[in-house]
């Protein structure tokens, strides 16, 4: 199949009046991409934009910027500029570029449309290496899939079946200009060091490398789906929420069955999944005594035992000290714990001025038929987990305690 049928047919998946973003870095794949987009369109009609994000990290930024423009206006492509300003935070200059890529990308394509990418087969290979180089799982040697959901966005790459060479010839007898980057010569990166030192040798003696490695890819895919129906299959036996999994459901499962479904519940929560040797320690705190206080935490997660769950989430942002706020007991309200969307009035009468605080400890509420009873008792008594009582939200009438906002409310109040 020729390059362009194939970029008809991808056009033509997708769903009409859908807009198409291709992400143009003004390099020779993403040029040629948006080429063969601006003839599929005469055929396969669809809204189609090209998004160029400057990076300002070299000289030829502006270079790359012109050539964009000048490739758009030929080819009666609107094109919209993002200028970024990458943040290293800790990432290496590669990764912190990617950030602020994405970051762009959300900002400019909207939920619901699509967005092109002109990663190609060699790319793949690249991915693939690297992932092994870092002793990536399955999914890492999955690699690049060619279309998955992203924030509510379709990513697609419609060349990652296809070589770097092919791409230059199409490019070529196209009479396509590209522009090079600069950067792509330097081999104190890791991608550029497998580019051109290592997969240009590899392929001297396998000139099928790139092929080979790009089905490595595509197994480890299908095999990594297969993984998440099997982790879908356990969450579904562990009570079906991913924040709170069953204690003797986990227990049942062999080791390496419970590390997928924690790493699967994470995923699902979007937290990151924990790293091997802290997700070891969590499992070995499974066979704990019942009133163990286990609490295993790693960058942007935690793992919490309590009356046989095992609870992933969040670690939650410190509580301000002494918060309060005025509520008049109907409007939405925004906490540190979260929005308040309920209603509290006294029974059958109009709402009245309420404050809200969080919970000290020591407070109690009259509740009807059952007289005065200790909040900790009430919270004990609806589930909550100890760590979150801290963070649960009383609702005064002047110094009257009268709801425990979702728990309890007083003797003649309502909450709705």
């Amino acid at each position: 199949m020729s390059l362009q049928a194939t970029i008809d047919r991808a056009l033509a998946e997708t769903p009409p009046g859908r807009v198409v973003w291709v992400a143009l870095s003004g390099g020779l794949d993403s040029s040629l991409l948006l080429t063969l987009a601006a003839h599929a369109v005469h055929r396969v009609p669809r809204p189609l934009y090209a998004l160029h994000v400057n990076h300002a990290l070299q000289p030829a930024a502006d270079d790359f910027e012109r050539h964009c423009g000048a490739l758009c206006a030929r080819l009666g492509v609107p094109l919209f500029v993002e200028r970024v300003t990458v943040e290293r935070a800790g990432l290496g200059l590669e990764a912190a570029a990617r950030e602020a890529r994405y970051a762009a990308f959300a900002r400019r394509v909207a939920p619901g449309e699509t967005l092109w990418l002109a990663q190609h087969a060699d790319d793949q290979a690249e991915s693939v290496l690297l992932a092994a180089l870092r002793g990536s799982g399955i999914r890492g040697l999955a690699a690049m899939p060619a279309r998955r959901d992203w924030r509510g966005r379709q990513l697609v790459r419609p060349l990652l079946g296809v070589t770097r060479a092919r791409l230059a010839e199409e490019a070529t007898a196209l009479g396509i200009r590209w522009r090079d980057d600069p950067s792509n010569a330097d081999s104190t990166f890791d991608r550029n060091f497998l580019r051109r030192d290592v997969l240009a040798l590899i392929g001297e003696r396998w000139p099928a490398a790139a092929a080979s490695l790009a089905d490595v890819a595509e197994r480890a895919s299908e095999a990594d789906a297969l993984l998440d129906e099997l982790a879908a299959l356990d969450l579904a036996r562990a009570g079906g929420v991913p924040a709170r999994l069953a204690l003797d459901v986990l227990r049942q499962l062999s080791p390496a069955r419970q590390r997928l479904l924690i790493r699967y519940a994470c995923q699902r929560l979007g937290l990151p999944t924990p790293p091997a040797a802290r997700l070891e320690t969590l499992l070995a705190q499974l066979g704990a005594r019942a009133d163990a206080k286990v609490h295993v935490a790693w960058p942007g997660g935690e793992a919490r035992r309590w009356q046989g769950h095992i609870y992933l989430q969040a670690p939650p942002e410190p509580l301000p000290n002494d918060w309060r706020s005025e509520w008049d007991g109907h409007t939405a309200l925004m906490t540190p714990v979260g929005r308040v969307e309920t209603r509290l009035a006294p029974a059958g009468s109009a709402p009245q001025p309420l404050t809200l605080t969080l919970r000290q400890g020591g407070e109690s509420l009259r509740v009807a038929g059952r007289g005065r009873r200790d909040v900790k008792r009430l919270l004990q008594e609806a589930g909550v987990p100890p760590w979150q009582r801290s963070r649960q939200l009383l609702a005064w009438h002047g110094t009257t305690l009268v709801a425990v906002l979702g728990v309890a409310v007083a003797e003649g109040w309502e909450q709705r």
